[in-house]
């Protein structure tokens, strides 16, 4: 019988908003935004073909799945237009201000006569620049909703120290 076991848990990873972290922010977001219009204009280009040669054989068809690739187009769109507005949210952030950039993996070892609870408290990395600045602990576990990381993937969500 084991006397100890590793067990998985969520760290936090947060950052010190600094000019090199806006500028790399806005990059990540800039190529986000590039890759939807691409996809955008693929799917125009790949439709317009195929459309046409369905209109031949299949005009009801034809008109459906028009219907059904511009409601993709304003979907991507839609992802677009969030990006924008994530990427001049993260342009305004103060500096010195702390953001959420993700979750990470983290392990923790749990022996027999451990308290769980002390085992299971929250831990967030801050980081500035890359750099590891503070480790925190905090009571109880971490949950992080996706509208609080600053990534071009989810909403953001400012905190100040």
């Amino acid at each position: 019988m084991a006397d100890s076991v590793t067990i998985k848990r969520e760290v936090i990873l947060r950052a010190i908003v600094t000019e090199g972290l806006k500028d790399q922010l806005d990059e990540e977001f800039t190529e986000a935004i590039a890759q939807v219009d691409a996809r955008i204009t693929q799917l125009d280009i790949g439709a317009r073909q195929y459309v046409t040669e369905l209109q031949r054989t299949d005009i009801q068809q034809a008109m459906a799945v028009r219907q059904q690739i511009e409601a993709e187009k304003r979907r991507y769109r839609q992802v677009k237009d969030e990006l924008i507005q994530r990427q001049r949210t993260v342009r305004e952030l103060e500096l010195g201000a702390e953001v959420i950039r993700g979750t990470l993996e983290g392990q923790a070892e749990v022996a027999v006569g451990d308290n769980l609870q002390t085992a299971l408290r929250g831990v967030e990395i801050v980081v500035q620049d890359d750099e590891v600045v503070e480790i925190r602990v905090t009571e109880g576990g971490l949950s992080v909703e996706p509208e609080q990381e600053v990534t071009p993937e989810v909403a953001t969500q400012i905190e100040t120290p």
